[in-house]
């Protein structure tokens, strides 16, 4: 059973590995991505934000259940990166804090859904914007790294209590534990990558 992780935890500054081979049970995980993502009203989510070492996201930018919009990213590049763009953004696994980040208008993706397909198309509009959004995830950046010295200071606050409220949870669980993390997500690459 997954579930959406928040900020600091070390996942989500893992970078993550291709993917290698799809089964039964990584449809599974990405069915359960699509519904964390749907209760959390987010439009995206990267794997790393739910424990998962994987280069694969999932993106719906309507937010609607079951939209012809929804899309499954597997080992996507992003690339020729066009123009500017700045607008807010938020995160799941950072809940309540949002910030302004400028990025590309426009990128040409390339990937693979969970049949094999190959997706390789330039998009632009809110689609560009989520998809560097969750590819950045893949990378272990997230979005206040990609926010103005000035603008990440308004938030540091916020960020900083995240990470006391983490610290305070790793004393209680030793799965927290940064080398116990390691070992589950080599254990999970050594399965699909």
């Amino acid at each position: 059973m997954l579930k959406i992780i928040n900020c600091p935890h070390p996942t989500l500054r893992h970078v993550s590995k291709p993917i290698q081979r799809v089964d039964k049970k990584l449809k599974l995980m990405v069915e359960e991505m699509f519904e964390l993502m749907y209760e959390s009203n987010g439009i995206g989510l990267a794997a790393n934000q739910v424990d998962l070492p994987f280069q694969l996201v999932v993106i719906n930018p309507t937010g609607e259940r079951k939209s012809k919009e929804e899309r499954v990213l597997i080992n996507p590049i992003v690339q020729l990166p066009k123009g500017n763009s700045e607008a807010e953004e938020g995160c799941l696994s950072i809940p309540g804090v949002y910030g302004k980040v400028v990025r590309p208008a426009e990128v040409h993706v390339m990937a693979y859904d969970l049949s094999g397909n190959k997706m390789d198309e330039v998009v632009g509009g809110t689609l560009a914007r989520v998809i560097q959004h969750e590819f950045d995830h893949l990378q272990g950046v997230l979005f206040p790294d990609r926010m103005t010295e000035a603008a990440r200071r308004s938030i540091e606050g916020e960020l900083a209590a995240f990470t006391l409220e983490f610290e305070a949870m790793r004393k209680q669980d030793d799965g927290l534990l940064e080398a116990n993390i390691k070992k589950r997500l080599a254990a999970l690459e050594a399965e699909y990558c």
